[in-house]
């Protein structure tokens, strides 16, 4: 196998304001893997979060490549992944998912077959996606709903967690004025206090909030299903929910959690949570980072296992490179072609890292 990689910058159509930051841009590397005449490829993007930049996104692919090559073939190496013999425990798990995406996309090339079916699931995946709406003024909200809802949106997710939290409701109002129809999810990235929460969740739900994303700051997982089990509002754990353990600890506590393939490892550490939490009363979201249409298709190949679909991190590019996912209407879908199923596009040599 000849592994390879390219870094490409990654330019949001406008900037987007969360709790804790405002993203311009990210970087994304790929990584390809080729074997008798045949590509894979999957993505890592970079994160402030998690202490990514794209310097050590290159060097920890480089490893896992290195390793990789000692394999006689993809689908070895797809099971050693699986096993835990391949991108060890000390692999952030943004690497360990742009390698299984790869491999995934080149054993089912390899195969003739779409990745959802080497998952177990016949016919692809088709899901309605949460469309991120960030911290902005109220017009500029209502216009940016009433465009979505027109566009087919069902679901919007609203960025929350401003210094006054009375513009966080405002916002939510505005929005549910504009598109009285659509489903909301409200995603403060764990900037409320306990008694914030409580004082705001009931106005909320008032408003007709479906859910709401992390509200309380991360570590402290035992508050949080504190708080779940007594708002008016289901509570999905995202930071506080990044691993396998982590969702046990959290499964039957909280409403849902917020399974995204670069914080946990990739296609099949999600399957694994997925497995942990059925039957807790605990429901999955798939959510993502913003990446190219190639880092969000491996999730898309499991849309259909999902309570809540919040894919739509290739929508807020200026540019995607990659296509094959949809999504521009309100719904994602995975591709029937071998593999991923996604197909580059021509990418700008400014974009070139």
């Amino acid at each position: 196998m000849k592994v390879s990689q390219r870094t490409v910058h990654l330019r949001l159509t406008e900037p987007l304001r969360i709790s804790r930051s405002t993203m311009a841009a990210r970087d994304a590397v790929w990584l390809s893997i080729e074997h008798d005449g045949v590509s894979g490829h999957g993505e890592a993007v970079t994160s402030v979060y998690y202490g990514l930049d794209a310097a050590t996104l290159r060097r920890l692919l480089a490893a896992v490549g290195t390793d990789l090559v000692r394999h006689r073939d993809p689908e070895s190496a797809l099971e050693a992944l699986r096993a835990g013999e391949l991108a060890g425990a000390n692999t952030p798990p943004a690497v360990a998912a742009a390698l299984d995406a790869a491999l995934l996309d080149l054993v089912g090339k390899r195969a003739g077959t779409p990745v959802h079916r080497l998952l177990g699931t016949p016919e692809p995946p088709v899901a309605a996606t949460a469309r991120t709406i960030g911290i902005t003024s109220p017009s500029r909200a209502a216009a940016e709903a009433r465009r979505l809802a027109a566009r087919g949106f069902q679901v919007l997710k609203v960025k929350a967690g401003t210094p006054d939290p009375e513009d966080d409701v405002e916002r939510v109002r505005v929005i549910r004025d504009a598109a009285p129809g659509v489903r909301l999810l409200l995603d403060p990235n764990g900037a409320w206090t306990v008694a914030q929460a409580m004082a705001l969740l009931p106005r909320f739900a008032e408003l007709g909030l479906e859910a709401v994303e992390q509200p309380l700051v991360p570590g402290h997982p035992d508050t949080l299903g504190a708080l779940a089990e007594r708002s008016p509002v289901p509570v999905i754990a995202d930071e506080d929910a990044v691993d396998l353990e982590d969702v046990r600890r959290l499964a039957g506590r909280v409403q849902g959690v917020n399974v995204k393939l670069a914080k946990c490892g990739g296609v099949h550490a999600a399957l694994r949570i997925a497995e942990a939490i059925e039957g807790s009363g605990t429901a999955l979201m798939l959510g993502c980072l913003t990446a190219s249409s190639l880092g969000l298709a491996p999730a898309v190949h499991l849309a259909d296992r999902a309570r809540w679909a919040d894919l739509d991190g290739h929508l807020l590019l200026a540019h995607d490179p990659w296509s094959g996912i949809g999504g521009a209407d309100g719904f994602i879908r995975a591709s029937t072609l071998p593999g991923l199923g996604v197909q580059p596009r021509e990418v700008s040599r400014a974009d070139v890292a």
